[in-house]
C-alpha cells in the first residue's frame, strides 16, 4: 500500500518527496524540535541532513512498503510544509512526528495523528499501534492520552538529548474503532440538539 494524501480540518498531509528536503532543512534542526527524537538523528544536524535522510533512508523505506510518511501543510498555505509524520512497520515503534516551532501548541499534530492512525487501522489493517515517548515529552504524551492510548511498558531510550525514561503507548484496532464510534455518536448527538435560541 502506497502513501496516499490525507487531510484534516486544517491540514493537508502529502506523501513525502525529495523536493521537501530544502524546507525541512530550515525547520527541523532546532533543539526544541529534535531533543526528544531518537539518537540516530545526528546532532549538530548536518547542512544536507534532510536531503541525505530522505534520499537514502526514508524514501527507500516508503518504496519498500515499510514506512508511510507525509509532510504537513496548512490548508491556508499549502506550498509550505510545517512538519512531518510517519508510520512504520515494527513491533515496538509505529509512529513518529515532528512539527516546526511556530506551530507548536495549536493542536495540529493531534489532527495529523488522528488521520494517520485511521490510515494505520482502516487502510493498512494493522492490529495494534505502539509508540514510545520520553516521559519528559509532555506535549507528545498528551496526544496519546487524547487518542485513548495506554501505557504498556516503561523503558530507557536514547534520545538526541541523552538517555531518558520512556513509556510505550499502545492502542488496538478494536479500541480505536470504539473510540471513533463514540466520537461520531457524540458529534451526532450535539448536532441533533435544536438550538434553544430558535425555540425562544
Amino acid at each position: 500500500m502506497t502513501t496516499t494524501p490525507l487531510d484534516t480540518a486544517r491540514l493537508l498531509l502529502r506523501p513525502l518527496e525529495l523536493a521537501d528536503a530544502d524546507q525541512t532543512q530550515i525547520l527541523f534542526p532546532h533543539w526544541e524540535v529534535v531533543k526528544h527524537l531518537h539518537s540516530r538523528i545526528p546532532w549538530p544536524y548536518p547542512p544536507d541532513g534532510a536531503r541525505q535522510f530522505y534520499e537514502h533512508v526514508e524514501l527507500p523505506a516508503m518504496a519498500r512498503g515499510e514506512h508511510w510518511t507525509w509532510t504537513l501543510r496548512l490548508k491556508t498555505d499549502p506550498d509550505h510544509l510545517i512538519g512531518s509524520i510517519s508510520l512504520m512497520r515494527g513491533e515496538h515503534e509505529n509512529r513518529g512526528f515532528w512539527l516546526g516551532l511556530p506551530w507548536h501548541g495549536q493542536g495540529l499534530m493531534t489532527e495529523a495523528s488522528d488521520a494517520v492512525t485511521d490510515f494505520w487501522f482502516d487502510t493498512l489493517k494493522f492490529p495494534v499501534l505502539r509508540v514510545p515517548k520520553a516521559i519528559a515529552n509532555t506535549a507528545s504524551r498528551r496526544i496519546s492520552q487524547k487518542q485513548g492510548m495506554r501505557v504498556i511498558a516503561t523503558v530507557e531510550r536514547d534520545y538526541v538529548c541523552g538517555m531518558l525514561a520512556a513509556e510505550v503507548w499502545e492502542i488496538t484496532a478494536d479500541e480505536w474503532d470504539a473510540r471513533t464510534k463514540r466520537t461520531e455518536e457524540t458529534v451526532s448527538s450535539v448536532l441533533s440538539v435544536p438550538d434553544r435560541r430558535l425555540r425562544q
